[in-house]
């Protein structure tokens, strides 16, 4: 990719707010969740990493989680409170394409993670007694390794191709960061291949592993309606209550941000959803995994003990 095909050297974050009040108030309010969010991604971690009871496939797919949103979050934040302080609200090129390229890759492979957590779920209900022998450890490494291999793959991909463009229009990215729709909107020439190859890697990056989680979930549902008490039946549902609650605050985002018609694109609304997904989500992830869960709640006790 190079540069000196780019009529424009960086581009302007319009952010938010020009309010410098709200923007104040923004400051603090994105510098309390992104403490929040490495706290507690580094506490669960920890966690996870020194007590021998959550040695266990599950929380090795909880512990990766924690630690891609903590990569995650740290994308998009930190330039986000640089700009709600600060005067200059400049990104460069390199900047912009850099922070493309994480973002893409880190939501993709999250995409898989999740999908592979799916399948860790199906096999622990649907095979207790045999759930450490089905899920080893190298099959659970494998898996991580190719979420992030098949996220970062693609993300080169759309990288590349979305960077080629010549933005001559303007330099003004109506957002908070370098995200897909802004970048295509200030890119000249035609964009049909684009278009295809975006919905291409929708397809395969979201919706492909959207549709593993559904049969397994389906696969899970079939296995519990197999259980005859009540109880058991609660309990089985229990363990994928809150993986269930990030794929659908997860996915739900991203989908409506990125698969809905050209028409109904709306970006000040957009940048609400998208906060979401960026830097609220991987702050409530260790919540939703620690608040609901037993073994790291004792886990926890244990520690501060």
């Amino acid at each position: 990719m190079e540069r000196s095909n780019h009529t424009v050297t960086e581009f302007l974050l319009l952010g938010f707010t020009t309010d410098p009040v709200m923007q104040l108030v923004l400051f603090v309010v994105f510098l309390g969740v992104y403490s929040l969010t490495l706290v507690g991604n580094s506490t669960l971690i920890v966690l996870i990493c020194n007590d021998s009871r959550l040695h266990t496939p599950m929380y090795f797919f909880i512990g990766n989680l924690s630690f891609l949103d903590l990569w995650y979050s740290s994308v998009y934040t930190p330039k986000i409170l640089v700009t709600c302080i600060s005067e200059d609200k400049s990104i460069s090129f390199a900047g912009c394409l850099c922070q493309f390229f994480f973002s893409a890759g880190l939501a993709y492979s999250e995409c898989y993670l999740l999908a592979a957590m799916a399948y860790d779920r199906y096999v622990a209900i649907s095979n207790p007694l045999l759930y450490a022998q089905a899920m080893p450890r190298k099959l659970c490494a494998f898996l991580v390794t190719a979420s992030y291999l098949g996220g970062f793959i693609n993300s080169l991909i759309i990288t590349k191709r979305t960077f080629s463009f010549n933005f001559c229009s303007d330099n003004i990215i109506d957002d908070f960061f370098c995200d897909l729709l802004p970048l295509v909107k200030l890119a000249c020439g035609r964009k049909d291949g684009y278009r295809v190859l975006m919905y291409f890697l929708l397809a395969s990056n979201v919706i492909s592993p959207a549709a593993l989680i559904l049969t397994s979930y389906l696969f899970i549902i079939a296995t519990v309606l197999r259980i005859r008490s009540t109880q058991g039946r609660l309990k089985a549902f229990s363990t994928c209550s809150s993986h269930l609650i990030s794929v659908t605050l997860y996915y739900g985002s991203i989908l409506y941000i990125y698969s809905r018609p050209r028409s109904s694109y709306s970006f000040d609304r957009d940048k609400i959803v998208s906060t979401f997904y960026t830097v609220l989500f991987p702050m409530l992830n260790p919540m939703i995994y620690s608040l609901r869960n037993k073994d790291v709640k004792e886990a926890l006790n244990k520690l501060f003990k």
